[in-house]
């Protein structure tokens, strides 16, 4: 089969605060460029070209605007909501496709952007289920002050007030600041029945770490009395976290690494031989991987980079994937996914608690999640493994 080349952008933080999870984001990326370029079936070639905004929002619109500038049509990037929106009206404007792949607070659409990472009914849904039947209806929240902290919050406070729990406090950090002793001693004060984390690299990892100190000086077992939960801690990064406070945190993802199918076995195995330095392979590092695979189903229908046709050849396209099958919905261009919860282990890697028996159509706008609209019974079922 004859190929024809197409150049694309890559464009992920792999330095500066969240550069952790930027780098296995651009390695799923990269792996997934390498599988298609090799596949004689693929009929497309994918050139990348890497950005790097180094954790700094300032930096995102002038890269991409660059990549746009050299005649690229699609990039696959950003990580925060806060750089996604920044970019979102150059790549209108150009009338060019961003593939995100990343877990989001959902509450957008832009017919310039495909979604393959995480909609709030994938990820905040089921954590706010298991919480309530778990722990209790009283939370504390610690964020990191941009669009994410504030809508993941926000949509947590709606949903424990509509079942008659409460938001004890919230609190929030400008990105990468990393003194939490005046939050920590709100949550002694206030006794949440659980933290609800949506704090962001460096910042995470060392609420993490002074949250269990803490705990520990006044013989609080931190896992059971306080319970931090979050829809955007992964493998990596409980490596930043390290092994003095990595154990028992909650994470409501789609994707976890220790998924026991033959085709994640395989996907691991190559990621790390791909990767052996690190960091580990990740929810991030899958959506990235997934968001170029789509990428050249698309190239490949369409048969051009025009955006618009990549777009429409797009919709309804089905991978069978890590966490399974994945199909782009056609209607809000976001993913059928497969919420699970996953509790940290001192291993670095997380138990599978519970999962979804089916993929779960995404609901960015939760109008189907809402109790108003439609019974709980339509909420994604998990199911305890």
């Amino acid at each position: 089969m004859t190929k024809t080349s197409y150049p694309i952008g890559i464009l992920f933080s792999t330095t500066g605060s969240y550069g952790t999870v930027g780098r296995t984001m651009l390695h799923g990326a990269l792996m997934a460029c390498r599988e298609v370029n090799e596949d004689p079936g693929s009929g497309v070639i994918l050139e990348p070209t890497i950005a790097d905004p180094a954790s700094q929002l300032v930096d995102y619109a002038d890269k991409a605007k660059a990549m746009l500038d050299q005649g690229i049509r699609h990039v696959v990037g950003c990580y925060t909501s806060s750089s996604r929106k920044e970019v979102i009206p150059l790549f209108e404007k150009r009338d060019a496709l961003l593939w995100y792949p990343t877990h989001y607070e959902g509450f957008e659409s832009s017919a310039n952007v495909v979604y393959t990472g995480t909609a709030p009914n994938h990820h905040m849904a089921p954590m706010i289920d298991h919480l309530v039947s778990n722990y209790g209806r009283r939370a504390f929240c610690v964020g990191s002050n941009y669009i994410w902290g504030w809508e993941s919050n926000r949509v947590l406070r709606e949903d424990l007030t509509q079942r008659g729990g409460q938001v004890l406090s919230e609190r929030f950090l400008p990105v990468g600041d990393t003194d939490f002793s005046a939050i920590i001693e709100a949550i002694f004060e206030t006794r949440p029945d659980f933290v609800f984390n949506a704090l962001i690299g460096v910042s995470s990892y060392a609420f993490f770490r002074q949250f269990r100190a803490a705990c520990e000086e006044r013989g609080i077992d931190q896992k059971t009395r306080f319970p931090v939960a979050s829809c955007n801690l992964s493998e990596p990064e409980l490596h930043e976290i390290g092994a003095e406070a990595v154990d028992g945190h909650i994470s409501s993802s789609v994707y976890f690494a220790s998924i026991d199918t033959p085709m994640n076995r395989a996907f691991v195995e190559t990621y790390n031989a791909s990767y052996p330095e690190g960091p580990a392979v990740s929810a991030e590092a899958e959506s990235a991987y997934l968001a170029v695979r789509f990428l050249a189903l698309g190239l490949k229908k369409a048969g051009t980079e025009e955006a618009r046709a990549v777009l429409a050849a797009t919709r309804g396209q089905s991978i069978d994937a890590p966490q399974g099958r994945v199909t782009i919905d056609p209607e809000t261009m976001h993913s059928f996914l497969t919420p699970r919860i996953g509790r940290s282990r001192k291993d670095f890697q997380f138990d599978i608690l519970v999962e979804a028996a089916c993929p779960v159509r995404p609901d960015p706008y939760l109008v189907r999640a809402a109790p108003s609209l439609e019974t709980v019974s339509r909420r994604p079922q998990l199911r305890v493994i």
